[in-house]
């Protein structure tokens, strides 16, 4: 069900006043800098413990010793999740104001079920196990439901209740299926049962180098798409009357949310909750200006995923609990706490 956003807050706040967009601009960049603090953290925290002399010399002075070698495996590692932070909170950004649900997320157009599914059809019929070859599965997976999702609900005169409909009947329709799939083959459910939590363990330089492209590109066009979004928000009649394209704004939406998600989800597995929380707590100290949510929402999601990665480290040491676990353990309590703030809030 669609949670609209009240009329008030979908107004864009062009006029907002200089010391509020100062406000927003060193608000940026103190999230800019709680960023590198965590970046840091991922990097020194984990079974092997580092000083920040261990790092420092990792970073910049490598000589081949073990702290080195683990800095180098913990670099690639940290910058996977800068990346798939970014791509899940902008494409989930881009969603709610597309649905117009601040409550949507990645999955609600069932994207992630698109690339979880492709991943378990190359796994069992293809006999694909490397994770190069997840990708790319994983990745025309997503492509391939953010069309038909975009065709079931309506194409050209698509609305958000259609998206959401499609969406949510097509998600439903791929995790039957995969569970059917894992359920009948064990070798498939063996392989599959790492990928599908959500994980940042198996991130080397040959998979950020594959999906990297992809995040760029989507990254780019979420950016882009600020201003048409903002008037999208204040319904369909006013953003005509504003010159907004509302079916190409729609296309390039579910472009960039579908190349987002489909190259986080392909690199790291499904992980839920980033996408949704991020951008609904960034809304409720930027307000619903769109040009600052998304810069926001790009820079304060992978603080929330690499926060997770490094809980995940501490509490299970010297084991660890995968980033998609915690992301889930953490985000269920949320949803339903802003999900009753906000039908408190509208009684």
């Amino acid at each position: 069900m669609l949670v609209d956003s009240p009329p008030e807050q979908r107004a864009d706040s062009v006029s907002a006043p200089p010391t509020r967009r100062a406000l927003r601009a060193v608000g940026l960049l103190v999230s800019v800098l709680i960023l590198v603090v965590v970046a840091m953290a991922s990097i020194a925290i984990g079974a092997k413990q580092l000083s920040m002399g261990e790092v420092w010399h990792g970073l910049f002075e490598s000589s081949g010793t073990y702290g080195d070698v683990v800095v180098g495996d913990r670099i690639s590692r940290t910058v996977l999740g800068l990346l798939a932070g970014a791509a899940l909170g902008l494409a989930g950004a881009v969603l709610q104001a597309l649905t117009r649900n601040p409550l949507a997320d990645p999955g609600l157009l069932g994207i992630n079920a698109g690339a979880s599914a492709a991943v378990v059809t190359a796994i069992t019929f293809f006999g694909v196990t490397s994770l190069s070859g997840y990708v790319w599965f994983a990745f025309l997976g997503a492509a391939a439901v953010g069309a038909m999702v975009w065709f079931l609900g309506g194409s050209r005169g698509a609305t958000p209740v259609r998206l959401a409909l499609a969406g949510t009947a097509i998600s439903a329709a791929l995790y039957g299926y995969l569970q059917a799939v894992m359920i009948m083959d064990n070798a498939a459910l063996n392989k599959m049962r790492f990928w599908t939590v959500g994980s940042l363990t198996s991130a080397t330089d040959s998979t950020i180098k594959q999906v990297l492209p992809f995040l760029v590109v989507g990254m780019v066009l979420a950016l882009a798409l600020a201003r048409p979004l903002n008037a999208m928000e204040m319904g369909d009649d006013t953003a005509k009357a504003l010159g907004a394209n509302l079916n190409r704004t729609r296309v390039l939406s579910m472009l960039a949310a579908t190349v987002l998600c489909g190259a986080a989800t392909a690199a790291c597995g499904p992980i839920v909750f980033v996408g949704l929380m991020v951008p609904h707590v960034v809304r409720s100290f930027t307000g619903p200006d769109l040009r600052w949510i998304l810069p926001y929402a790009a820079v304060l999601s992978p603080v929330l995923l690499l926060g997770a990665d490094v809980l995940g480290r501490i509490v299970a040491r010297p084991s660890e609990l995968q980033v998609g676990i915690v992301t889930a353990i953490l985000g269920g309590p949320v949803f339903i706490f802003l999900v009753r703030r906000r039908r408190t809030a509208q009684l």
